[in-house]
């Protein structure tokens, strides 16, 4: 058994190996850099750089749309995928071909769906055409504050079938005779969904928040894709002033705005975990 135990390690090693060098000597390696004053000589400068950034305006700005945009997206995208997994669920076994179609957005390349959502959003595009039709006024969906409505929309769609993937598999464990024990008991669906339904799938759901939260603070592409490299302030994310300062060479900026960001993830990503743990041995 020790042999075998040995013998994974050189399975496992030109990952690790791969990962060691892109992911973690990098990140460990930039913690100087943010450190420092960017000169020629790289002098030690302390907590300088974490202090003015945390008064630069577009780092806020960037960082409060972030934390917004992620707030819409990674719930919405969670409470759709478990009503259309529980809606599948129960079209047991008629619903392959729903369960499979709603994946095809991730065989289509990124720059297709851009083409597409900039023709549904467009000031002459499909979007506004209904709303005439229904005798509303055409917005400028591609501009302002507006850009968030294609944005969120185009990230759950892009993310909603993975989700529903995992909480449908979830689902799918769960015994039937559950439910008709509780349909005699006159339990509603209401009562049946916060009753059995999320106890039981708690890690999933949880699994799945997770992984959307981490998906929406990466929706600079989504912004970029449709607002370029300087959207609307209503749109402007953290990644935009990342990106624009490592165009510069800001490479202190861009380090100090990273770690800054990773702090405040590392803390919500920590309640996660307190509340699922506590979620667990309250359902338990």
């Amino acid at each position: 058994m020790f042999r075998k135990k040995k013998s994974v390690w050189l399975f496992l090693l030109p990952g690790f190996a791969g990962l060691m060098l892109f992911y973690i000597v990098p990140f460990i390696g930039g913690i100087w850099y943010s450190l420092t004053d960017g000169s020629y000589q790289n002098r030690f400068v302390g907590l300088a750089n974490y202090i003015s950034i945390w008064q630069n305006e577009m780092f806020l700005l960037g960082l409060k749309n972030t934390l917004l945009l992620s707030l819409i997206c990674a719930p919405l995208v969670w409470v759709l995928s478990f009503v259309i997994a529980a809606l599948l669920n129960r079209l047991r076994p008629g619903g392959a071909f729903f369960r499979n179609s709603i994946l095809l957005p991730y065989l289509m390349p990124s720059s297709a769906m851009l083409l597409i959502w900039l023709l549904l959003f467009d000031y002459g595009g499909v979007v506004n055409r209904l709303i005439a039709a229904f005798g509303g006024g055409r917005v400028l969906w591609l501009e302002g504050a507006q850009l968030r409505v294609p944005i969120v929309l185009l990230f759950v769609w892009k993310n909603l079938g993975f989700a529903v993937v995992i909480f449908l598999a979830a689902l799918q464990t769960i015994p039937d005779p559950l439910y008709e024990y509780a349909t005699l008991e006159g339990a509603g669906f209401l009562r049946q969904t916060f009753g059995i339904t999320l106890p039981l799938i708690v890690p999933s759901a949880f699994l799945i928040i997770i992984l959307e939260w981490i998906n929406a603070f990466k929706i600079f592409k989504e912004v970029y894709f449709i607002g370029g490299a300087y959207p609307d302030e209503a749109v402007y994310t953290l990644q935009n002033y990342m990106n624009n300062m490592y165009g510069r060479l800001n490479y202190q900026n861009v380090t100090t705005a990273a770690y800054s960001f990773a702090l405040i993830v590392f803390a919500l990503f920590g309640a996660l975990f307190l509340l699922e743990r506590v979620l667990r041995r309250k359902f338990s």
